[in-house]
């Protein structure tokens, strides 16, 4: 047997790391100044950190955010390759490296990464200056060249031409790069713009297609070992001892080594690693470890909401509202945990030598990785280099506040001293049985409506875990008690309530827990919404009238609302069969409005049939990508409502792959059109917000068609035989 002595870990590690990463002033561009240079190289002109031209007339946008399907890196290239002037065709996009100090997320302060659907809104501005500081050193280059004024100087299409002369961006590269850096330059207006707006192919479209595309998984290194990381079955659980005899006998495995995360079987190939894992025996540690089911949880909480809670909003007085009010309604939700799933399989590829560490992963927040990476195997942050890969989805996963793959990555390459390159692979069961799952949350709302059937007062609960407690994001997200991914989409309604409580009971529990598409309103939504329908039936309103007078402060979800009852024809008598609800929300500074048409099937099973949705997201920079995330949303959020959950018996998850917790399949997608609402503001976030409204909308049509509110989700735990 072998005894487990591991090493001791903790946010140290990332918390100084993420520090000495970040020092030092962020301005998004290598060169600033009067008079100073840019970066010349004889292959290329790098006019600043984002973009590069080549002799050969390509122009790669270095983009500083992941793509993992989303559109991101050919959203980041159409933006600054509209104020470059480039052609589509000679665009091309590379994953910046890990330099906070270069590429951090604008929102986020010294910080590199993708989440929250900022990507486009952060980068905005910042690669509009770089595109138009380029051109403007290549428009000098053709002046000078020619001896013309720069004013007299056209660019169009990747060419820059004066009189009846012309060059290729590729040909003024050399003589541009020897250009002063502009301190300011004047950006194109909207009606000026060629390439956003419009639907340029996407540029992860060809690899993907045609198999050149990389992902960690492509990703061989010479000698490089497979590894799978055998974990308590229990969260908390650590290994006292293991007996790897048997595994030892199983071809193609090489070792076996102890980690603070569990125990790690090294193979020459995935399958190796994956049977040497099964086979290996470990006495696990689990006094410490959560032992309670779901079930027992959630009765937890049911007790916790007796509690007073943390307050996120009070406005007015609540209390006496609801104590005079004429009529009262009451209702409470309880929602599972639930799975990320990305398609691809977790993993990370960690090479360790005498001068540092180089990672290859679909890395989501590139600082964290970094700094995490540096702390465990004893290095500066700067000599770890990550590579970021495509990746096939997150939802979320990836941003993990410890960096378990490469932590995990790195804590094996450690224990075996550095001995040979290291792929972990993450089964889809070590992913779906491995926490950091959305939170279980309960929900109780009561609200008070006067004579006239006027919404006077609003209280609403919630119960639940922190993400960011215990993280190094808790000092920016925990604020007085309160989680604000917690209660984002309750604390902030659109809807004119002039006495208003919102309050959160924040709940110590073992699961681990992660932000998951649309965060905390991915349940707010759906309560909130749900109970304002019950609240309009009660005042005897029309649901969209109801809501288009209690937001009528709210231009936008407004014109999101009034755009969607249109298209769907909202008051018009539905077909025989067809029933419709409608909902609206606002997350990540988007506003979604959705109307959903449901039948019953002949055997009282719910189908939906069609969603209508419209958004506001601001300048729009792909209306193909915009509707496609749209669509992509819709189809995520429904297969949560319907029937998804992570459900645990003695602490133990009961859900292990897709034939348990099964995804969306193609015949339960409605048919979806997307609208969108026309907006000169600032592009806002597509990633998430299409996921809120769907699960409400559905849930009212529902009820429309069978006259019964679901309350606890997914349906097929609130609406018996509803799926």
């Amino acid at each position: 047997m072998n005894q487990i002595k591991t090493i001791e870990t903790s946010r140290r590690g990332f918390l100084k790391g993420a520090g000495t990463a970040a020092t030092g002033l962020v301005v998004g561009f290598q060169l600033t100044g009067r008079g100073a240079k840019a970066a010349h190289h004889e292959k290329a002109f790098e006019a600043n950190a984002f973009v590069r031209i080549a002799k050969d007339n390509s122009v790669t946008v270095i983009a500083k955010h992941i793509e993992f399907g989303q559109g991101s890196h050919s959203g980041l290239a159409t933006i600054l390759a509209d104020e470059l002037d480039a052609d589509w065709a000679q665009v091309r996009v590379e994953a910046a490296p890990a330099d906070a100090t270069k590429y951090n997320n604008l929102f986020w302060g010294p910080s590199q990464g993708t989440g929250g659907s900022t990507a486009i809104a952060n980068s905005w501005m910042q690669l509009r200056e770089a595109g138009a500081k380029a051109r403007a050193m290549l428009v000098q280059a053709a002046a000078a060249e020619w001896n013309v004024a720069a004013s007299q100087i056209q660019v169009s299409k990747g060419m820059v031409s004066h009189g009846g002369k012309s060059l290729s961006f590729g040909e003024l590269a050399e003589k541009a790069a020897m250009q002063p850096v502009p301190e300011t330059v004047t950006l194109k207006t909207a009606d000026q713009f060629t390439l956003i707006g419009g639907t340029g192919k996407r540029k992860d479209i060809p690899g993907k297609t045609d198999g050149t595309a990389i992902f960690t998984m492509d990703v061989k290194r010479p000698g490089m070992l497979y590894a799978v990381l055998k974990r308590s079955p229990k969260f908390g659980g650590v290994a006292k001892s293991f007996d790897d005899a048997a595994t030892k006998e199983i071809k193609g495995v090489v070792g076996v080594v102890a980690t603070p995360r569990g125990v790690a079987v090294l193979a020459k190939n995935t399958w190796a690693a994956i049977q040497g894992a099964d086979a290996l025996a470990v006495e696990w540690d689990n006094s410490q470890a959560e032992q309670r089911s779901s079930a027992e949880i959630m009765a937890h909480y049911h007790e916790l909401a007796d509690q007073p809670g943390a307050t996120a909003v009070k406005n007015g007085d609540a209390d006496g509202a609801i104590a005079g009010a004429v009529k009262t309604l009451e209702a409470s939700f309880d929602f599972p945990y639930l799975a990320h799933a990305p398609m691809e399989p977790l993993d990370a590829v960690i090479e360790v030598t005498d001068q540092g560490a180089e990672i290859w992963t679909g890395s989501q927040i590139q600082t964290g990785d970094q700094a995490w990476a540096a702390g465990i195997l004893g290095l500066k942050p700067e000599q770890v280099k990550v590579n970021t890969l495509l990746a096939g989805g997150s939802f979320g996963r990836r941003a993990t506040p410890d960096s378990d793959m490469v932590s995990e990555a790195a804590m094996i390459a450690k224990a075996i001293e550095g001995r040979a390159p290291v792929k972990l692979i993450w089964t889809r069961e070590d992913d779906v049985r491995g926490g950091r799952y959305r939170p279980a949350y309960h929900h109780r709302l009561k609200a008070a409506l006067d004579e006239q059937g006027n919404l006077i007062g609003w209280q609403h609960k919630i119960v639940g875990q922190s993400i960011a407690k215990g993280t190094a994001f808790e000092p920016f997200l925990v604020k007085d008690g309160v989680d604000a991914t917690s209660v984002e989409g309750a604390h902030n309604l659109p809807y004119a309530i002039p006495n208003m409580d919102v309050s959160l009971v924040t709940s110590d529990i073992g699961v681990p827990v992660l932000w998951w598409r649309s965060v905390g309103s991915t349940h707010t939504a759906y309560s909130t919404e749900t109970f304002l329908d019950e609240l309009a039936e009660a005042a005897g309103r029309d649901p969209v009238e109801w809501r288009l007078e209690l937001m009528k402060d709210h231009p936008r979800h407004l014109a999101a609302l009034k755009l969607v009852a249109e298209k769907a024809e909202w008051g018009k008598e539905p077909a025989p069969g067809r029933y419709r609800g409608v909902a609206v929300h606002e997350s990540f500074n988007s506003v979604v409005a959705q109307v959903a048409e449901v039948s019953l099937r002949a055997d009282a099973t719910i189908k939906v049939e069609k969603i209508w949705c419209a958004v506001d997201c601001g300048t729009v920079i792909n209306p193909d990508v915009v509707a496609a995330q749209m669509e992509g949303g819709i189809g995520y959020g429904l297969g949560a409502i319907l029937r998804n959950q992570i459900t645990l018996d003695g602490g133990v998850v009961d859900q292990s792959n897709f034939h348990d917790y099964e995804p969306l399949r193609l015949t339960d997608m409605p048919d979806v059109e997307v609208f969108i609402v026309p907006s000169d503001a600032a592009p806002t976030g597509v990633g998430e917000p299409g996921v809120p409204p769907v699960g409400p909308a559905v849930a009212n049509a529902v009820y429309q068609a069978t006259g019964k509110r679901i309350r606890k989700l997914p349906f097929t735990e609130g609406l018996p035989n509803s799926v």
